[in-house]
């Protein structure tokens, strides 16, 4: 009972500055998957809901766009003051829906928080320029401009940092945004607009709908919504690009991934191994930057293996609010039966567990760290993005062979190399076919100020999400050729 009260948070959708009930009767259990309790139950919008919304957010925008931006700004930084303030209890939130580790959590809102004080430089990021006699007597200016309406669908596994990537530039810019947070884990995104309403944010400038595929569809093909970020798998992607595409919007959708570290044997393997594992099995393995899979180079196999196999069996799983705890649950029941159906089914082609954690007696989602290695080419572990704690080994004889063998990937995402050549890494940082690239690094996360980039599989768009790229995507560009003959001044 403590917990529930701890995070309750206000009932229905955040509509025109109030917390309003929907008009759907279907509901959804909000549920913390390190013990299977009912934190939550919540209403599920109806696309009538969502125009409600829609509705809010343009009768706000004249006033919004015409807002300065210096002014516009102002609320940003109360909001990071907020967020500061409220901080442990975000997290806390984050940890009680989502399963990972309180200091996972915190990190992630860190890193939200980063893009609410970058995209307080709007007055500056949102300038265009202008160049005077482009002929005789004419001048000529590109402004940006607000687009209207725009809206995210984000998924479960980042329940404040992804929101952030986008309202903060959305709004700096002169829009007005809808949020559309997973279902699964809306009490986080809740907790991040009753903090944007404290600051005396304008009603409408941001609606909040909690919803499943018919809301998700309403925002697709409402006319009056003019952009569509997205976040998640590939297939789900795929079909929101066309769908908002084919209704006119603008749309940028980061996609699965299958992200793959080369182990050179120049690597310094104690610590390579330790941050493959921390990528690998941070978060149980649910993040698009996860590692999955290992390339180990010549004789960087036997010592890397051995490493890796004595960090992953040592990992502490269980309750993300624990003390000692490394490693959380997944988020769902099905989550877990479709992830442990893949591992059964790489072993069952002939695939090696190195190291697979026994099952404990645990009520949770839990899914212990797991070493794989001689998966087919063909299985699906190979081609399929797990969004668990599955880190599969394979071997390359030169550092041309493994990115033969990331290239081989349908994904883009990131990928990484480990070495102590310079040459190596300038190498596999030409030709690495994927938008985010470490080098000795783990996760590849561009800072705030740097575009969250993607390729191929992992992308459907142009812009991407964060700093530069945020603007050019939620502004359109306006040309203005001005001529003004002195003949005609003399009138005035």
């Amino acid at each position: 009972m403590a917990i529930l009260q701890e995070i309750q948070t206000p009932e229905g959708n955040f509509v025109n500055g109030s917390w309003i009930s929907g008009t759907s009767l279907d509901r959804i259990d909000v549920k913390n998957p390190a013990t299977t309790e009912t934190l939550a139950t919540v209403p599920l919008s109806s696309a009538e809901d969502v125009a409600k919304a829609v509705e809010s957010s343009a009768a706000a925008f004249p006033a919004w766009r015409e807002t300065p931006p210096p002014d516009r700004i102002q609320y940003l930084f109360k909001f990071k003051q907020l967020l500061e303030k409220n901080f442990d209890d975000v997290a806390r939130c984050t940890t009680l829906e989502n399963g990972k580790t309180l200091a996972e959590a915190k990190a992630e809102l860190r890193r939200g928080i980063e893009n609410v004080e970058v995209a307080c430089g709007i007055p500056t990021l949102m300038q265009g320029y202008n160049l005077e006699d482009v002929a005789r007597g004419i001048d000529e200016i590109m402004i940006r401009q607000p687009l209207g309406v725009v809206a995210a669908i984000t998924p479960f596994n980042f329940p404040s940092m992804i929101p952030l990537w986008f309202l903060p530039y959305a709004i700096a810019c002169g829009n007005t945004f809808i949020l559309k947070p997973s279902e699964r884990v809306p009490l986080t995104a809740r907790k991040i607009v009753g903090l944007l309403a404290e600051t005396g944010l304008p009603a409408g400038v941001v609606n909040l709908v909690v919803g499943a595929k018919p809301a998700v569809d309403a925002l697709l093909r409402h006319p009056q919504v003019r952009a569509i970020s997205f976040v998640g798998s590939t297939p789900v992607a795929r079909y929101i690009y066309a769908e908002a595409s084919a209704h006119g919007k603008r749309v940028q959708c980061q996609g699965g991934a299958k992200n793959h570290v080369v182990i050179m044997p120049d690597a310094d393997i104690p610590t390579s191994a330790q941050i493959v594992s921390d990528s690998a099995f941070g978060c149980a393995g649910q993040r698009c930057l996860a590692v999955s899979v290992a390339v180990m180079v010549g004789d960087a196999e036997t010592p890397f293996r051995k490493a890796l196999v004595d960090i992953a069996s040592k990992l502490n799983v269980g309750n993300g609010l624990d003390e000692g705890v490394q490693m959380g649950p997944v988020i769902s029941a099905a989550s877990k039966a479709r992830i442990e159906s893949l591992i059964d089914q790489g072993l069952a082609s002939g695939g090696k567990a190195v190291w697979k954690q026994p099952k404990a007696d645990q009520q949770g989602y839990f899914v212990g760290p797991t070493l794989l290695e001689d998966i087919d080419p063909a299985n699906q572990l190979t081609t399929t993005e797990i969004f668990g704690p599955v880190l599969t080994l394979g071997k390359a004889k030169d550092l041309d062979n493994a990115i033969q063998i990331i290239s081989a990937s349908a994904f883009g995402n990131a990928s990484s190399i480990f070495t102590s050549s310079g040459a190596a890494a300038r190498k596999f940082r030409y030709q690495a076919p994927t938008g985010n690239v470490g080098v000795n690094i783990g996760v590849a996360a561009p800072m705030a100020y740097f575009p969250f980039s993607g390729w191929r599989d992992s992308f459907l768009g142009v812009l991407h999400g964060q700093g530069k790229d945020a603007v050019e995507f939620y502004t359109d560009k306006k040309v203005v050729i001005e001529r003004w003959p002195k003949e005609w001044s003399r009138k005035f």
